[in-house]
């Protein structure tokens, strides 16, 4: 593939393989050479919705914590796109980690939720409460980014005009801030020889209510392993009941991101 003069001394000879699993606006490809660590390259289209940016602060953040995710290897804007490179992480998603029962993967999903939940949100630079997402969320949906056809199935056939409308009547007053991770989901959490190993897709990280990590993991692993495995990540969570209310609330604003 092409990609900028300014990264041709750390990715001339790497073999490239694109990555086609998860949806992300940015194109993902691997990297490897032998010899030479394994790396990932992004790129996504420059612009007022590009997030790439925003993942490589969040991921030198999170690297300053000691938190395991991705080394940011490099970040440049060129040629109309952002440009992210980073380390891999040894492992294997959550998502595909099928050496792992379903149930092993669910705990060390919860068991990272609870790490990263328990950073102190005094020291997070990044706001995703509620009232901003729902700001970004209308910003999507003016720009015409919202892909109706890819609606959850209770979803879909509605309007995200409509959605909107129904997202705004679900006032917020009592959020518990954690430092969530935005998108938690199993295919951006790695393990390997059963332990988790880090981080990843990291693009909208930051302060906001719990149930926007614990409501797309619920989700996440219903859709990839039944509706049974729910409980246990509940319980190793320490989530207790679910908030049914909150849990539609950040289901329903995901269907904008």
């Amino acid at each position: 593939m092409l990609y900028p003069v300014s990264l041709d001394h750390l990715l001339s000879g790497y073999a490239c393989d694109r990555n086609h699993i998860g949806r992300s606006p940015s194109e993902v490809f691997r990297l490897e050479l032998e010899g030479s660590p394994t790396l990932y390259l992004k790129r996504e289209a420059h612009g007022p919705f590009s997030e790439l940016s925003d993942e490589a602060a969040r991921l030198r953040w999170l690297y300053s914590l000691g938190l395991p995710c991705p080394a940011v290897v490099a970040h440049v804007v060129e040629d109309g796109h952002d440009w992210l490179v980073t380390s891999a992480l040894p492992g294997r998603d959550l998502a595909c980690e099928t050496a792992l029962p379903p149930f092993e993967r669910v705990v060390l999903l919860a068991l990272a939720l609870r790490r990263l939940h328990s950073v102190d949100i005094a020291c997070c630079p990044f706001d995703h409460g509620w009232q901003k997402r729902l700001a970004v969320a209308e910003r999507r949906m003016r720009a015409g980014l919202i892909d109706e056809g890819d609606f959850d199935v209770e979803r879909l056939g509605q309007s995200a005009a409509g959605l909107f409308c129904e997202l705004g009547e679900l006032t917020v007053t009592d959020e518990d801030l954690v430092v969530t991770h935005g998108d938690a989901c199993l295919p951006n959490f790695i393990a390997l020889d059963g332990a988790f190993s880090g981080y990843i897709d990291c693009g909208r990280l930051g302060v906001a209510d719990r149930y926007q990590d614990i409501a797309l993991a619920c989700r996440s692993i219903e859709k990839n392993f039944g509706a049974v495995f729910v409980q246990p990540f509940c319980d190793h969570y320490g989530s207790g009941l679910l908030d049914t209310r909150k849990m539609k609330r950040y289901q329903l604003l995901d269907e904008f991101f």
